[in-house]
């Protein structure tokens, strides 16, 4: 079994990476105050386009790139070569004092408020920049890429940032991988899927950016800074929709308690395991947000019945009736206007598991699980997943049993599911 990092003390990953970015922060601020402060109209347009993206940046945890532009800011002043057709060797202590600098200056309301990972975050930007300012800032200054035309230095810098990007991502994985205990190689490939999304933008604005003020100026930045701004206000109006449609499935979720059907607290731990579940066996976001719904939803079912099952233990009835009841549950959410991909999970978490899909197998198996221990009482986790395990071959998948296993192993989760 894995021991969880002990709770207060970031794991081993984090402080590492926390120990870098301050080395490296450090030995780029001596250097700047050593040597002063080159192109400074440069630098202050830029560490204000920075802070201004850290004072609009979503305090989130769960936030890909919560400042999209504060990043994309941070990223062109890495791959910035010229302003208006003259050099700009700002280098890279400077790059890296700047933007470090105006981060900190934009991250001083959250901090107060105590909102929002941002150690961790100015860690990954400092670390992000510098690597960007590394690989591009020495060979700019040298005239690499003097001669380069135009359609060549855009694709030099885009692939610049896919590295940096690819990067990031691993550290973030990697992170995440350290505190939470979940496997490296599914966090890493959702970390490569959300490059499709608004990491995508942040990098092609800062490529559009470093390249539009090398041949205009700095006027070119508030011109490229409104569209970024737009994209982030309708994403944080989407993600508040989101939001909104999880409240209001988890309300509907809490009918079965409320009514006496399923005891309190059951739909919460049996989506929260899941979902822990469902990473561990590298589901992709769209069907962690299909397992979450059905796992909140999966005994929406027992509403149609007359007599409530004896503390909603659905698990220990016969297969036709738990069938019933799923296909009753099906049909209620589809009356919701979910995702229909949330229907079908309902309705056949009670088939034979080589007849499911991948998160019917998933609830099937945690709502045993938590029933079990449940009913076992103190110490019963152990016990209920021996019986998943030496359960017939199609009652449970055993790759998903397994799955929990690890989950429960490394300690992630509390509360009666836990075992």
């Amino acid at each position: 079994m894995t021991t969880p990092p002990p709770r207060g003390r970031p794991p081993a990953i984090p402080r590492l990476a926390r120990a870098a970015a301050a080395l490296v922060a450090v030995v780029c601020l001596a250097h700047v105050l050593w040597s002063g402060l080159a192109h400074r109209p440069v630098a202050l347009a830029f560490g204000a386009l920075v802070a201004l993206g850290e004072l609009t940046r979503r305090a989130d945890a769960e936030a890909r790139e919560a400042a999209p532009l504060g990043a994309a800011g941070a990223l062109a002043y890495a791959l910035l070569g010229e302003v208006a057709g003259h050099a700009a060797p700002h280098g890279v202590a400077q790059t890296v004092a700047v933007v470090l600098a105006a981060s900190l200056a934009g991250s001083v309301p959250y901090t107060a408020r105590g909102s929002g990972p941002v150690l961790d975050h100015l860690a990954r930007r400092v670390l992000t920049v510098a690597f960007a300012a590394v690989c591009f800032q020495p060979l700019a200054a040298q005239g690499t890429f003097r001669d380069w035309s135009g359609p060549a230095h855009a694709l030099l810098l885009i692939a610049l940032l896919a590295l940096t990007t690819l990067c990031d991502a691993v550290l973030a994985a990697a992170t995440a991988h350290a505190r939470t205990g979940w496997p490296f190689g599914p966090l890493l490939r959702e970390e490569l899927r959300g490059m499709v999304g608004i990491t995508s933008a942040v990098c092609a604005t800062g490529v559009v950016m470093a390249l539009a003020v090398g041949v205009a100026g700095l006027w070119a930045l508030p011109v490229f800074c409104v569209p970024l701004l737009l994209a982030q206000l309708s994403y944080r109006r989407y993600a508040a929709v989101r939001a909104t449609y999880r409240q209001t499935i988890a309300s509907l979720a809490r009918a079965t308690e409320i009514a006496g059907y399923t005891p309190a607290g059951h739909a919460h731990r049996v989506a929260e395991l899941s979902g822990a579940v469902g990473r561990d066996l590298g589901l992709s976001g769209a069907e962690q947000s299909v397992l979450e719904y059905a796992a909140l939803m999966h005994d929406i079912g027992q509403l149609s019945l007359v007599d409530p099952v004896p503390a909603g233990a659905t698990a220990s009835l016969p297969v036709p009736e738990q069938r019933r009841i799923a296909l009753l549950g099906g049909a209620v959410v589809r009356q919701t206007g979910v995702d229909p991909a949330v229907a079908v999970v309902v309705e056949r978490q009670a088939d034979p598991c080589r007849d499911q899909p991948p998160a019917a197998r998933i609830v099937r198996v945690v709502n045993a699980y938590e029933e079990k221990a449940r009913d076992a009482g103190p110490g019963g986790g152990l016990a209920a997943l021996e019986e998943l395990r030496l359960a017939p071959a199609d009652d449970y998948a055993p790759d998903v049993v397994e799955a929990l296993a690890r989950v429960l192993s490394r300690g992630s989760l509390t509360g009666p599911s836990a075992g």
